[in-house]
């Protein structure tokens, strides 16, 4: 059989949250199918260290496709030639993008809707562009992956389709994610905040994630907590309104330190390290952060908003994002470290639920099922 797959998002060192899942579910199922041909979509000249098996045929597409126009011709243009050329028997895209009419068995993953329910997320002509074209993605689809059964049940509510044709595959964690010893903890600490306790937030700073309240709430903690440190890994796609305007009121504001963008290993130790993962963010479709924390072994204090509640289960300590107090109170809870202990043991527990070996055998379920018609 000759499946290809949307690839474009593989780019060296410039991967976010959907670029890992194509990547750790990609590799896993050109490995365990080697009796298939498999043809990577790419946007530009992709790195070698994204052909992960001899049965990997990149091809090369244009134009590259970072922006509404230039998708349009990425997928509408080049991708439905492509198909045809290379006489594909099935197509995955992992981004939920995808010709209207592929002329192909066609599966796409729909990781999440938060363009649909709220402004400011997005540029405004990526917003455009996404709440005009995914409902038409989903409804031409053979069928539709996602990556948690909140998720699943938005999809269908939202654009209308039935959701059994809905398959949910969910996400995993990196490997590089694990507990670290002590002697690596209080190198990471000397290396970021001079040795001092912190907590942590991870995310592409975006509206929706929720930083404001979190600067609001870690304002509040430090009255009592006077050590703590606040570390921000993330790049600054959005950094106005609310959050601007909560960055410059704050009172410790010389107490934040933002790395920006860090990689997974760096990231696992820095995560390992903190006192706990903060998590307040309005909306996600899993919350993969959630799920990286309980590998690294740290407690999380997170939303109990649309799907974190699926990934964190008994776990977490919730909060409401809407509160900065009640998120101030969390994160002063777990000061406690025998509350902390108990959160670690259970996310032992709850994070055997999600893997990518798991997800990699759930979506080749999900092809096989799109096969089917």
């Amino acid at each position: 059989m000759r499946i290809a797959i949307n690839t474009r998002l593989l780019i060296h060192n410039k991967m976010d949250g959907i670029g890992w899942f194509t990547s750790e579910t990609a590799r896993r199922m050109v490995t365990a199918h080697p009796e298939h041909q498999f043809f990577f979509f790419f946007d530009r000249k992709p790195s070698q260290e994204f052909l992960f098996a001899d049965n990997v045929t990149p091809v090369v597409l244009c134009p590259q496709a970072r922006h509404p126009v230039l998708w349009y011709m990425f997928f509408e243009w080049s991708t439905r030639r492509a198909l045809k050329k290379h006489q594909i028997d099935l197509y995955l895209t992992p981004d939920g993008m995808m010709p209207l009419h592929p002329g192909v068995p066609t599966l796409t993953v729909i990781h999440d809707l938060n363009f649909e329910h709220a402004a400011g997320n997005l540029k405004a002509s990526h917003q455009r562009y996404m709440k005009h074209y995914y409902p038409r993605f989903a409804a031409n689809a053979t069928r539709v992956a996602t990556v948690s059964e909140y998720s699943k049940k938005d999809i269908a509510s939202t654009y209308g389709i039935t959701a059994e044709k809905i398959d949910v595959v969910y996400d995993g964690a990196h490997s590089n994610y694990r507990p670290h010893s002590d002697e690596e903890k209080a190198a990471i600490r000397a290396r970021y905040t001079e040795g001092s306790p912190y907590i942590i937030f991870i995310s592409t700073i975006l509206k929706r994630k929720n930083l404001a309240n979190l600067l609001k709430a870690f304002d509040i903690v430090k009255e009592e907590w006077t050590d703590l440190k606040l570390v921000v890994v993330g790049s600054k796609v959005w950094w106005q309104d609310e959050l601007a305007e909560a960055y410059d009121n704050m009172h410790h504001q010389s107490d934040i330190i933002m790395p920006g963008h860090v990689e997974p290993q760096d990231l696992s130790a820095l995560l390992s390290a903190s006192e706990m993962l903060v998590y307040p963010s309005y909306f996600e479709g899993f919350g993969i952060p959630i799920l990286e924390a309980m590998y690294a072994e740290t407690a999380v204090v997170c939303s109990k908003t649309t799907s974190m509640p699926e990934v964190g289960g008994d776990a977490v300590l919730y909060i409401d994002p809407h509160s900065p107090e009640d998120i101030a109170h969390a994160i002063s809870r777990l000061r406690n470290g025998e509350l902390r202990q108990e959160l670690i043991e259970r996310g032992r527990q709850q994070r055997t639920k999600f893997s990518w070996d798991r997800t990699a055998k759930l979506l080749w379920d999900s092809m096989m099922n799109t096969l089917k018609r």
